[in-house]
């Protein structure tokens, strides 16, 4: 019986993605490498802004944490996932499952208003640029950090919190590689109904409230550029906005689709493919989309390897 929650389930088995086991091996294949980009690529970038003093500015403070927050994200449950492909049955205790699903929630949650930050510090970067050093200063940034943070704490903590009051009766299989919160209520043999409410107010609050945000702050940002004279400098800056519209859009459309939507089983198979996008793809392809033309970074990559070498 697990302590405190008055359930008979000790321990529950991951589906994954599928049971096919002509698919183990490529997808093992497949994870394995997407984990080791995105472990690298993150790493390196954390390690660039925290060695190079000319990247310490508001823009890449926000990196820095979105990059931290995609480290700790990717291994909150890919190590997990990666060892369903390599064994029979996939089993987590209950304890482990909840603390999944608490991290998991944390830094997802955390990255959907860090990436709303960022959009904010773009927007003044444009719109204001002669007073983006007041506006944008290390007090409003780490302010913003803070918030991020504890907005997360507070959601994650009435995610696991409703989740801990529920039993678990017979059913254990969750139709999931990660401990989810959609895929857990449907093994619940007690009512779920608070569960889902607040499913539905919080996520629906923390994917409308940064979508909003974020749509806002460009919505400035296009009018501001449309009135820039210069073609190449409006060039510059839509492939600079160009960038995180394509990480917020991934992001948050994956998320909106997976849980501001009707759960069933056939919805279910549908979430986990959708939910690829925003455990594995996105914090994979951030570190790629932030800095691969960016001249700053690459300013940094050589300043780096020649200290090294020197």
């Amino acid at each position: 019986m697990a302590p405190g929650n008055g359930s008979f389930v000790t321990e529950f088995i991951l589906m994954g993605l599928t049971d096919l086991p002509y698919l183990q091996l490529p997808l093992f294949c497949l994870f394995l490498v997407m984990y080791v980009v995105t472990v690298l690529g993150n790493l390196c970038l954390v390690t660039l802004i925290g060695l190079n003093s000319h990247l310490h500015t508001p823009m890449y403070f926000f990196l820095f944490n979105l990059s931290f927050i995609d480290l700790c994200y990717s291994s909150v449950f890919t190590p997990k996932m990666l060892t369903h492909f390599t064994s029979k049955k996939n089993m987590i205790s209950y304890r482990g499952c909840m603390t999944q699903l608490y991290f998991f929630c944390f830094f997802a949650i955390s990255e959907a208003y860090v990436l709303t930050s960022m959009a904010y510090d773009r927007y003044v970067a444009v719109c204001n640029p002669l007073l983006y050093n007041v506006v944008m200063s290390p007090k409003v940034c780490s302010s913003l950090m803070l918030a991020s943070y504890l907005v997360s704490f507070l959601d994650t903590a009435a995610h696991t919190g409703c989740m801990l009051r529920l039993d678990f009766c017979d059913a254990n299989t969750i139709n999931h590689y990660l401990c989810d919160i959609l895929p857990l209520l449907q093994l619940s043999c007690t009512s779920t109904y608070i569960n889902e409410l607040v499913v539905f107010i919080v996520e629906g609050i923390n994917v409308i409230v940064p979508t909003v945000t974020i749509f806002v702050s460009y919505g400035f940002i296009v009018s501001s550029i449309l009135r820039i004279n210069s073609a190449e400098g409006r060039s510059k800056a839509f492939s600079t906005c160009s960038s995180h519209i394509v990480a917020v859009s991934l992001y948050f459309g994956s998320g909106a689709f997976m849980y501001l939507k009707p759960s069933s089983a056939g919805s279910m198979n549908e979430g986990k493919i959708s939910s690829v996008f925003y455990t594995n793809v996105v914090p994979m392809m951030n570190p790629f989309i932030y800095s691969l033309r960016n001249k700053d970074i690459k300013l940094a990559v050589r300043k780096t390897l020649s200290k090294r070498q020197f």
